[in-house]
């Protein structure tokens, strides 16, 4: 029976909502599919590893011994001068000759299946969650372009740290109003990774933004 308790629990899921005043306005019942409660670390640190070798560029490159220019003509003759045999001044032995070894442009791309990627999403969300570091929001509505006013809603949130908002969409009066704030990351919900969420103290998600995020995993 208390098995079949916990198990219930974790079904009925909820999170309060917010209004932009920092008043709880309603209670929103999370997606079971999404909020199981747990996190696989194991993903997670697997996912970051990918999306790390998926910044890389790979672009760095050195010359060989073939690819460095002239040295054409062999330095001195093989015998007789009474100095060690070379065949050119581009050997990996003389300064501005080629390089032995050295990096050349590769491709660090790390492919993860698509359900790992949902799962390591899940867990990232899982985690802010657990913490009390998830917050739902009504909608964020700004008025005015005006830095004071998104500061407000932080400060009424009771809001520390650096803080990612999911929105369903980001219009021209949000954008600049948060744009000068370095605590606050404004982020499409279609755009959202666990790199996001795991680099963020607190993520704050709007009610249409839950909504879109459920559509985004039955899409896969």
């Amino acid at each position: 029976m208390v098995k079949k308790k916990k198990k219930e629990e974790k079904l009925k899921a909820s999170l309060p909502i917010y209004d932009m005043k920092g008043k709880e306005v309603e209670t929103l019942d999370l997606d079971k599919d999404i909020f199981d409660g747990r996190v696989n670390k194991a993903v997670l640190y697997q996912a970051v590893i990918a999306y790390n070798a998926n910044q890389r560029g790979g672009r760095a490159s050195t010359k060989t011994i073939s690819e460095v220019s002239g040295g054409g003509r062999k330095p001195w003759p093989q015998k007789g001068t009474g100095r060690a045999r070379h065949a050119s001044i581009r050997s990996p032995l003389w300064p501005g000759g080629g390089i032995m070894h050295g990096p050349h442009p590769r491709d660090f791309h790390y492919h993860m299946p698509k359900k790992i990627s949902r799962l390591a999403l899940a867990s990232s969300l899982n985690a802010k969650w657990q913490d009390n570091n998830l917050k739902g929001l009504d909608s964020l509505v700004v008025a005015e372009p005006k830095t004071r006013l998104f500061k407000a809603l932080i400060k009424a949130l009771k809001l520390t740290g650096k803080t990612t908002f999911v929105l369903d969409a980001i219009d021209k009066n949000t954008r600049l109003a948060a744009r000068n704030l370095e605590e606050a990351v404004l982020k499409n919900v279609k755009d959202i990774n666990l790199m996001d969420i795991l680099n963020s103290k607190n993520v704050v998600i709007t009610k249409a933004a839950f909504a879109g995020l459920t559509e985004r995993f039955k899409r896969g």
